[in-house]
């Protein structure tokens, strides 16, 4: 996708890619079963997919729980279970760059997305 070495006009096109290419931008590594079994590294994060942190803050990294919502324009997701407190002591959810979360179990009531799971398994 990126044909530049620059730093800045990498962000530059993240940054103003349109939305179909952002979701694909927002992936993660799937756990070691996940990747045995379907012969890939990574997958798309969805709404539904349970995800384990195992990069951040020490109070998160260990937590999982269902991805409940997605930010495509910062590629951050918003894990069920996972908050944090706000000035006035009111908890709010914490969102979590995709690139520190690994996908234990897919959500795969998407016929779509499982036929293209299987599709990379059958081509490998």
């Amino acid at each position: 996708m990126v044909k530049s070495a620059q730093a800045r006009k990498q962000r530059k096109a993240q940054y103003n890619a349109p939305t179909h290419l952002k979701s694909r931008m927002v992936a993660s590594h799937l756990s070691d079963e996940l990747m045995k079994e379907y012969k890939r590294r990574s997958a798309r994060v969805v709404r539904g997919d349970t995800v384990k942190v195992v990069r951040g803050d020490e109070d998160i990294v260990g937590l999982e729980g269902k991805v409940t919502d997605l930010d495509l324009g910062s590629g951050r997701v918003y894990i069920e279970g996972v908050t944090i407190a706000k000035a006035d002591g009111t908890m709010e959810a914490r969102a979590i760059h995709a690139s520190n979360l690994v996908i234990v179990k897919l959500e795969t009531k998407d016929a779509w997305r499982k036929s293209r799971l299987q599709k990379k398994e059958v081509s490998a």
